[in-house]
């Protein structure tokens, strides 16, 4: 990994993630803290990140690194811990039951991953679908669900749900310039996933397995 990378690059996109997390810019603008379940939430993800290798801790601090390497390393994890926690904040919604369905979906499939999955490729795929449906719900689904002027979405469903109040499922829209925030952040977050893998991993993995080849010849 780049000095650039480790010491500007990977925090600053965190840093990016984590306001943009936060961010409600309806009205006033205001930074949201994140509710107790996202810390939940991100302390899992950061355990599948961790034993899927996607982040290798000592890869960024380790005995045999300066005491300014170390530092600029454990910046990367803090800031990588603080965008974790921020993007279950962003795609989780504030209250009701819907943040409680969001919730559970979110556990459920961060323990299933952390039980199975123990590559970074596979990991990253599925985190990839994941986040990309929960942001689909999100600010796509319930944005159409519950505008205030209504629309042919929320037609059919009344259809579909007669006999089931919507309104049981409290939902506040939080407009359209707060999902571009979101695809924006979560793109980020994900790019960044991808930049934390050394390079040479995969090239010092071969090198290994062909030392351990056995020497055959008389």
């Amino acid at each position: 990994m780049t000095l650039a990378r480790e010491a500007f690059g990977l925090p600053l996109m965190f840093l990016t993630v984590t306001l943009l997390g936060g961010l409600r810019p309806a009205g006033l603008p205001r930074l949201m803290p994140p509710p107790l379940v996202a810390l939940v939430l991100g302390c899992l993800l950061i355990a599948a990140l961790v034993r899927a290798r996607v982040i290798v801790l000592s890869d960024f601090v380790r005995a045999g690194r300066s005491a300014l390497e170390n530092a600029s390393g454990l910046a990367v994890v803090i800031a990588l811990a603080a965008a974790t926690v921020q993007v279950f904040t962003l795609l989780l919604p504030e209250r009701g039951l819907l943040h409680v369905l969001f919730a559970t979906f979110f556990f459920v499939q961060l323990v299933s991953s952390l039980a199975a999955v123990d590559e970074p490729r596979p990991l990253l795929r599925s985190l990839l679908v994941l986040l990309g449906a929960a942001f689909v719900l999100r600010f796509i689904v319930l944005e159409a669900l519950y505008a205030p002027e209504g629309g042919t979405l929320t037609r059919v469903l009344t259809v579909l749900l007669e006999g089931v109040s919507l309104g049981a499922l409290q939902y506040e829209p939080v407009g359209g310039t707060m999902g571009y925030l979101a695809f924006a952040a979560l793109a980020l977050y994900l790019t960044a996933l991808y930049l934390l893998r050394p390079g040479d991993r995969t090239t010092t993995g071969m090198l290994v397995r062909q030392t351990a080849v056995p020497d055959v010849r008389p």
